[in-house]
């Protein structure tokens, strides 16, 4: 079992918790002919520039709105489609089902926005439809304010069935002597989902949100990317693209460090919170 376990341990030990030590440019002027050793030291430097950058702070307001949009409208969609899937009674309709909704899961960033694009831009089929009618065009794609709520929807679309997966495992773990008992005691379906099902889920349903609150900086940096310029920076800049313009892009890697180690940092603070509160009440949080 530990040989089994060797190449993950070794992945995640040579590209996750070795790769840390390039933070160390986070407290650097870094210069990539120098190296990681030679370049000068700065101190909190770029810091200080990072916390006095308002295009910085522009990017983590859009990062939160984002996030938060995503973890009140994404997050129940996975968890009330695999309910639905696991009330359907023909496994065959089911199976189906799950196939359709895990597909897009497997489309990459490109062409999800490719398609919303096609469907959705200034040219695409509902503009094509509405200028045939002769009604008014809408432009959502390049609307800065739809930019958030179709992003959301985006990612709903794409994601959503793939994950409903684990609250399907979870789902099919209750047992079902429980739900006849409560049938039998009078308890009708809304019942029998609060004083069954949801007791039964709720441990992955709070592992999954102290994971998700942990990753909540995290938006989505390919699709960003792909629809930043059709909206401006103003309103489709988050962290991640801010890093890579700043880094990548600009060159200035010591600050862009510095951005991506707040990040980091702010991610590890929530989930030790979120599983502090999780303790708290009773849950098993993600560890003790």
């Amino acid at each position: 079992m530990f040989l089994l376990m060797l190449p993950g341990v070794a992945y995640f030990l040579l590209f996750h918790y070795g790769a840390l030590v390039g933070n160390v440019i986070a407290f650097k002027e870094y210069v990539p002919f120098d190296g990681l050793w030679g370049s000068p030291w700065v101190g909190l430097g770029n810091f200080q520039r990072m916390f006095e950058d308002a295009a910085f702070w522009d990017s983590v307001l859009n990062t939160l709105w984002i996030a938060v949009l995503q973890l009140v409208f994404y997050f129940p969609v996975p968890l009330g489609l695999a309910l639905l899937l696991h009330t359907l009674t023909w496994s065959s309709v089911r199976r189906f089902v799950q196939s359709v909704a895990y597909l897009p899961h497997f489309i990459s960033w490109v062409i999800v926005v490719a398609l919303f694009q096609q469907v959705l831009g200034d040219t695409g089929l509902l503009n094509s439809g509405l200028s045939g009618a002769g009604l008014h065009t809408v432009d959502i794609i390049g609307n800065p304010d739809a930019f958030q709520p179709l992003v959301v929807a985006q990612v709903i679309w794409k994601d959503a069935g793939w994950g409903t997966i684990i609250f399907l495992a979870a789902l099919a773990q209750v047992d079902e002597q429980q739900y006849e008992a409560a049938a039998i005691d009078g308890a009708g379906p809304w019942r029998r989902f609060w004083h069954v099902t949801l007791p039964a889920i709720r441990p992955v349903v709070v592992l999954l949100l102290i994971m998700r609150l942990g990753d909540i900086l995290s938006v989505g940096f390919e699709q960003m990317l792909l629809q930043r310029d059709a909206v401006g920076p103003e309103t489709a800049e988050v962290i991640d693209t801010f890093v890579y313009y700043q880094g990548i892009v600009g060159g200035d890697y010591g600050f862009a460090a510095a951005a991506g180690l707040f990040k980091g940092v702010v991610g590890a603070l929530l989930v030790y919170a979120a599983n502090k509160v999780a303790h708290r009440l009773g849950e098993q949080g993600v560890y003790k």
